[in-house]
């Protein structure tokens, strides 16, 4: 029989992605699937605390297998903010104020070296994995771009000289810190089954 696992996620979009690239090793469902309405809390100090509250919270409501990703812009002249609180680094959740709060704060700034980081909470079988994904690259003065969402039209990966936001999906996700944890988890999830 075919195994489930949970993505700790609401975005039936982000679960149909990984479905694809799992194919028929497992059935991929969201939190929406297994009938889970409660907003897990991010209490957390790092990325990894965050992914494994939520990844925890369903296997342990649940028991179900779960993951759980929790992602961010770390930003070296900012003492790697805004980190765990990118998305609401501003004080509320909004794109565009968090955007122009960092170009804000690196004003005058020369080191604009920055990166996006995802780790992602497996917990399988009782047992608890964490996968991360990193890419390096740099801040931009100005936006640029139309695509992605958060801080993309500020970020340009190292040896692109464009940014997130100018990429096509396609493109992004290729190269993304999340591609490359998702890449991780599933070859691991791969390796389990075979």
């Amino acid at each position: 029989m075919i195994q489930q696992l949970v993505f700790a996620t609401n975005n039936k979009h982000k679960a149909e992605e990984v479905q694809h690239l799992l194919g028929q090793l497992y059935k991929v469902l969201s939190l929406g699937d297994i009938g889970c309405t409660t907003d897990i809390p991010e209490t957390g100090d790092t990325f990894a605390a965050n992914a494994a509250l939520k990844s925890s919270y369903v296997a342990e409501h649940y028991q179900l297998d779960c993951f759980a990703d929790d992602s961010g812009l770390e930003i070296e002249a900012l003492h790697d903010e805004p980190g765990i609180y990118s998305a609401r680094y501003s004080g509320v959740k909004d794109d565009q104020r968090n955007l122009q709060l960092v170009l804000q704060k690196m004003e005058g700034t020369t080191n604009r070296k920055a990166r996006f980081r995802t780790v992602i909470s497996l917990i399988r079988q009782g047992e608890h994995f964490l996968f991360e994904g990193i890419i390096n690259g740099t801040i931009r003065q100005e936006p640029a771009g139309n695509h992605g969402f958060g801080y993309d039209p500020i970020f340009e990966p190292a040896g692109y000289p464009i940014t997130f936001a100018q990429m096509s999906m396609d493109q992004k996700n290729g190269i993304s810190h999340r591609a490359l944890a998702m890449k991780k988890l599933i070859a691991f999830l791969k390796e389990q089954t075979s």
